[in-house]
């Protein structure tokens, strides 16, 4: 049961620690920035305004400058996508390093000569 305690607390601890640190920042770009998703341009207004979250764009939550250069408001569908695309460059690498080469084979190039019973 001390461990389940132990668990508890220390969730506790991160959540605080996490509403602490957002608080901060999350006020100072919402002052900053109209309350629109900067991706999908989604309207915010107070009733709606949980759902409009601050995105680090360099994924470094320590990283808060003064003038907001580090943040983008994104609302909670394009800052899931955001995160999910930054999680598949993390494990894959870019798209644009795996580039194929053009092929090359013609598979239909001699189909009317077959059809008619020609080969080449």
């Amino acid at each position: 049961m001390s461990s389940a305690k132990s668990f508890e607390q220390v969730r506790a601890e991160q959540l605080e620690y996490n509403a602490r640190r957002e608080s901060g920042y999350r006020e100072r770009a919402l002052k900053l920035y109209p309350w629109i998703c900067g991706r999908c341009a989604r309207e915010f207004d107070r009733r709606n305004l949980s759902e409009l979250t601050v995105h680090h764009v360099d994924h470094n939550h320590d990283n808060n400058p003064s003038d907001g250069s580090n943040w983008e408001l994104l609302c909670l569908y394009c800052h899931d996508e955001e995160h999910s695309k930054f999680e598949a460059y993390v494990r894959y690498g870019s798209s644009k390093e795996k580039k194929g080469q053009a092929a090359t084979h013609q598979p239909f190039a001699n189909l009317k000569a077959n059809m008619d019973g020609k080969k080449d």
